[in-house]
Parts: structure tokens; sequence; C-alpha cells
């Protein structure tokens, strides 16, 4: 679409929405082409930023003898933002979706002042990154806090379920909640165990890159996140991340069931033993796998968690003297073993003494597919024996928020290994068909 141009293209730039396509022809000819994108304070006078469709950012500083030609209007968003700044609306009407921030790279800018990377503040900044996240209906944003996900701990995991089951009493259709990547596993098994009776889906989303550096996975993570937030009939928590590198498709994992498994690809994140339960491509969600339907409600709240658990990781070289001194005062271990959930028996004394003082032990396996087993070989029968609880797939990470849930409802170490051992959210699978490898 071609429409005159203004005597200074300076003042046609600065009045688009976000989100426009334009094409900026400069008097020596060359031709930049993409959509608008909000200023830094850095950016300095007369100069636009647009994201170019390679996914790189590009700033120009507009000369008067420039033309500017917008090739794609933006979409309506229904947040108000139709000039750079302008507040959102605060009170969305019709169904709407949360939006709970805590930080973490997809809400999160490059500071052009020290070259690091800053938390977004509040809902105006965080929409004006992601000016069509409300075009399918209203997005009320929500923030709970600024901390990268590294900073976050069992307390944050309340809090969270806490503002979740809030947002859904004020009648939100679903939650999503934007999160720092590196821990995001162990926060949707967190809050699978903290929250019941969910009326809607609460999906986790992040990005591994910023909103404003070249390739950013934020806008097109969250926009599938939102979008699946929006499903008529899934009532879990899940996980909502790149399937691939390209941006058409999303996989949907199972909070309990996800890991990060690489630092820094968009599809870092993978379904363990088992796929994904569906996509997001485009407009459509599909679910595939069998999902835990929403419920009528109320969410609850069943925290808060317990203190005093911890996770052992067992390596060949570590010390018996070294593995208790690390128990001394646990309330609870969650032993990552290796192959079938096994530790040298070199370990059993202090394993056998920690139990009998009341310390809850579980077993999992290192491996990334497959369960930890006891009745295979003698060590793991002696550890079964010993009083350790084997936890078949469950992954580490989620044992361990599991582990944190049990010992927030029970002082009784026997009644809070029976809640570690009870499938609950997903987290622990009957025993499967051996499956064939290459």
């Amino acid at each position: 679409m071609s429409e005159s141009e203004p005597v200074d293209p300076w003042e046609r730039l600065r009045s688009l929405p976000m989100g426009t396509t334009v094409a900026v022809i400069r008097s020596d000819g060359s031709t930049w082409t993409g959509a608008v994108v909000p200023p830094h304070e850095f950016s300095g006078a007369r100069v636009i930023q647009l994201k170019l469709a390679s996914g790189y950012n590009v700033g120009l500083r507009i000369d008067p003898t420039d033309r500017v030609t917008v090739t794609e209007p933006t979409k309506a968003n229904g947040n108000g933002l139709h000039n750079w700044g302008s507040p959102p609306a605060t009170t969305p009407t019709g169904p709407w979706v949360a939006l709970l921030t805590t930080g973490g790279t997809i809400a999160s800018r490059v500071d052009y002042r020290t070259g690091g990377v800053r938390p977004v503040q509040g809902e105006r900044e965080i929409l004006s990154f992601y000016p069509d996240l409300a075009q399918d209906g209203p997005v009320r944003v929500v923030p709970v806090f600024d901390r990268l996900s590294e900073e976050i701990g069992p307390e944050d995991w309340d809090e969270m379920a806490r503002r979740t089951a809030a947002v859904f009493a004020q009648g939100a259709s679903g939650v999503v909640i934007a999160h720092g990547t590196d821990t995001m596993a162990y926060t949707s098994a967190a809050l699978s165990f903290l929250l019941e009776d969910l009326p809607g889906p609460v999906v986790l989303v992040g990005a591994q890159r910023s909103p404003d550096r070249p390739s950013s996975d934020g806008f097109t993570n969250l926009t599938a996140a939102v979008r699946l937030a929006r499903h008529p009939e899934l009532g879990e928590v899940v996980v909502v991340m790149h399937d691939g590198l390209s941006d058409d498709r999303f996989a949907v994992h199972r909070g309990t069931r996800v890991r990060k498994m690489h630092s820094s690809r968009r599809d870092a994140f993978r379904s363990r033993n088992g796929p994904p339960l569906g996509y997001v491509e485009g407009p459509t969600v599909r679910l595939d796998r069998p999902f835990r339907p929403k419920s009528k409600g109320p969410a609850k709240f069943t925290g808060p968690l317990g203190t005093g658990a911890t996770i052992l990781w067992f390596h060949p070289g570590l010390s018996p003297e070294r593995a208790a001194s690390f128990a001394t005062g646990a309330r609870g271990i969650v032993i990552a073993g290796t192959g079938l959930g096994h530790v040298s028996l070199a370990h059993l004394p202090w394993i056998r003494d920690s139990i009998a003082k009341g310390t809850v032990i579980a077993m999992t396996t290192q491996c990334l597919e497959g369960e930890a087993d006891p009745f295979v070989y003698a060590t793991g029968r002696e550890l079964a024996r010993a009083g350790v609880i084997y936890l078949g797939d469950a992954l580490p990470e989620t044992a361990y928020t599991k582990l944190l849930w049990a010992l927030g409802q029970s002082n009784d170490p026997q009644r809070v290994g029976e809640l570690l051992a009870t499938p609950r959210a997903g987290d622990l699978e009957a025993r499967r068909e051996a499956e064939d490898h290459p």
C-alpha cells in the first residue's frame, strides 16, 4: 500500500504503529524493508529501528530526502498501542488471558549502555515489545517479579502458583507465565504439583534470545503460548517453545516431562520419556496425546512447598563421607543414579543411617530416557531393601520439586514417601515396553 509522502519522512515514521512493515528508500538508492520496532533510549535523534526479514535489527537515521512506503499495515492489537509508548488497556473485556511476567530473556532487552541484558519494566514496556500479542483477544499483564531464572527458588514457585490461582479467580480463561529458560523445567514441574482443578491452561514460555537481538524467538514463542492459553479444553501446566529452528511450529511439553537440552538453540526444550502433548502451528493448536482436561474450578493452591530437599548426583569417585556430609540435615534427598538407578554399594551405610533418622531418599536415573528399576541388578535390590524409593521414569528435577511438595504436605516420612511414589501430574508412568533404538 503506497500513500503520499509527508514533507518530512521522519514525522511519518514516528507516527506509525509498531509492527508496521515499511520500505525506507534512501537518497543513495538503497532500500531497507522491515517492521517498525520500539526505539531504545540510545537510539539518537531521527533514528528508526526496523526488524529485517533476516531477524536482525537495523537502526536508520532518517534524512529529509529519504522516502517511506508502507508495505504492510500492522494488525489491530486491542491494547491501544497505536504509537510508541501508548498505554495498554487496563480492563480488557471478554475472555482474557493473564500474562504473568517473572523476568528472563523473554522479558528482557539489550541495555545499550552496558551491552548486557536487563529486564523490561512493567506492562507498558512489555506490550511495546509485543504489540500484536492480543490479536486473538485481550491479554492482561501481571508483573510478578523481575529475576533471571537462576535466581528463582521454591518460595517463588509458591508465589507464582498463588498468583496463577488468583488470576483464574478473577476470570482469566488461561494463564501464560513468561520465565527464564534455564530453570523453567523446574518451575513447570513445581507448578504442576502446586496447582489443582485448573479451569484452563497454564503455559510457561521463555526465549533463548532477547526481543531486540538478532533472530529473537520471544515474540513467536509468546504468541504461540497465548494462543494455547485460549484452548477450550486443556487444564494442566505445560511448556511451549520452538520445535525446530523455523518459526512455524511450537511443541507443547507436559510440565513434568520437559528438559532444556541445549544452552542456546531456539529449539532447546524436549519432552522426555514420550513425545510432546501436541503442537501449535500458526493459528492451529493440535493436541495429539492424552491431556488433563480443565475442571470447573476454582483453581486450588496446594502449597506451600516444604524445605530441606536436595538432589545428589552420583558420580564415580564420590566418597561416602562426602555424600554423607551433603545429606546431613536434609529431610529428603533425590539421588540421580547411574543407569537403572545405582550408586556404589559403599554408600549403603550412610543411606541406611539417613533413612533410619527419618530422611526420605528417592532414586531416579541420570539417563535422558528410560526408568529407574531396582529389580534388575543386585545393587538396586540392596538399595530398595535399605528403604530407597524408586521413582520409575520421573526426571530428577521433577522428583525434586515433587519431594518439596510432599514435604510441605506432611512431616511424616512414611507419608511423604507415599505421596512421592503416587502419580500426580503425569510425572510417573506405567512401566513401558522395551523400545527399539538405532
